[in-house]
């Protein structure tokens, strides 16, 4: 058999996602390949850090839940036209980190998408995130 959920009580996991971590968490923006592990030592160059908005996801509808505002660090702090490969989101003392996943162009697949590749000092800009929730 298959269990479904209501699409409210997926809105009530997609909340408790950004519940849990809180307010202003912090975005970390890698190259290359994310680690095997949530808990293991980032892989790759630290392409960027971008402080995300207090309120940084929208209020989850339908099982999905969208960033909100603008995630956009002014001045990367690493790369030559260099591609990001995954990112991290930690809460907002640094301590706990509590998502990571791919990273790509706009419209190339990554679970979160940019607006070009990072070049040291230049503004990078998220274009695309989305939660979905799916039983």
């Amino acid at each position: 058999m298959t269990i479904r959920l209501s699409t409210r009580v997926k809105n009530a996991r997609l909340d408790a996602i950004e519940a849990t971590i809180g307010t202003s968490p912090t975005l970390l923006i890698y190259s290359g390949t994310k680690p095997t592990n949530l808990t293991d030592s980032p892989t790759g160059t630290l392409l960027s850090t971008v402080a995300l908005p207090s309120d940084w996801m929208a209020a989850a509808s339908s099982g999905t839940k969208a960033k909100a505002g603008t995630w956009q660090d002014l001045t990367a702090d690493a790369g030559t036209a260099t591609a990001a490969g995954w990112f991290k989101i930690v809460d907002n003392g640094g301590t706990n980190n509590d998502m990571d996943g791919t990273c790509s162009l706009t419209g190339a697949g990554g679970d979160m998408t940019f607006d070009g590749t990072f070049t040291a000092g230049q503004a990078v800009t998220v274009t695309g995130f989305t939660l979905t929730d799916g039983n």
